[in-house]
């Protein structure tokens, strides 16, 4: 698939200020080569060299500098990279090359990307990617509530009982979740929309109230919808997708 030229800017008023360059967690980040915790656990640990001298906490890497991770060199990333994916049932939401049916080698996107958040085994549907650390924080962080939406089929008839105890919240063994959105599309099938991400919840949920999930698709993350996206494919966001939740995320810090 060719390659499409957008690009997006999200603000990041901590990690990247105008001619003092950018975290270098941040720069190993955005070139894929860990999280940025990692990143800061590597440093700590004298494996990250900025020009030759070892990185400390909160260095900064200059245009033009020369960025070495265990005596390899690390190229930044330029431009930023957000796809969209229909995951097919069977592919794993991890970059573990132990695991055969990973989502990285699926995709086999040229340059290295990354899930934003999970989406289980058995599940199908829309997950983003992204070669942005600073991006995958701040859509994940349940305390901005950020929609997710979902049509899930049951194995039995679907009662208004059922549609209450989802929409106010189901006790699970951590957790209660939170009041969604439950909308009922026919008789073992209904439209659900979370604003939190709990392993596994739409399933647990279900199994709590004695019902058993045989069919549950994505259809939406924020304001980036599966559409027609055909199973196995992927597409690039949108500038217009772009712009518009670059504006959904304003004013968070990431």
């Amino acid at each position: 698939m060719e390659k499409d030229k957008n690009s997006f800017s999200l603000s990041e008023p901590d990690d990247t200020v105008p001619d003092k360059g950018v975290r270098i967690n941040k720069f190993l980040s955005d070139a894929g080569v860990c999280s940025r915790r990692e990143a800061d656990r590597y440093i700590l640990e004298g494996k990250v060299e900025i020009d030759g001298i070892k990185a400390q906490p909160g260095s900064r890497v200059m245009p033009g500098s020369k960025v070495t991770f265990l005596g390899k060199p690390v190229k930044g990333t330029e431009e930023r990279v957000l796809i969209a994916f229909n995951k097919p049932v069977g592919i794993v939401c991890t970059t573990s090359k132990k695991e055969p049916n990973n989502i990285i080698d699926y995709i086999n996107y040229p340059t290295r990307i990354y899930p934003v958040g999970r989406l289980d085994k058995d599940s199908e549907g829309l997950i983003l990617l992204t070669n942005d650390g600073s991006l995958v924080n701040s859509i994940l962080r349940a305390r901005y509530g950020h929609e997710k939406e979902y049509i899930v089929t049951v194995n039995r008839e679907i009662t208004k009982e059922f549609v209450k105890q989802m929409s106010e919240g189901v006790p699970l063994e951590e957790t209660v979740t939170r009041p969604c959105k439950v909308t009922v599309i026919n008789k073992n099938t209904f439209r659900i929309i979370l604003t939190q991400g709990l392993n596994r919840q739409i399933r647990r949920m279900c199994e709590q109230l004695g019902y058993k999930v045989t069919k549950l698709v994505r259809v939406r993350i924020m304001n980036i919808h599966l559409g027609k996206l055909k199973t196995g494919t992927w597409r690039h966001i949108t500038k217009k997708e772009m712009d518009e939740l670059a504006r959904l995320l304003a004013g968070k810090k990431y």
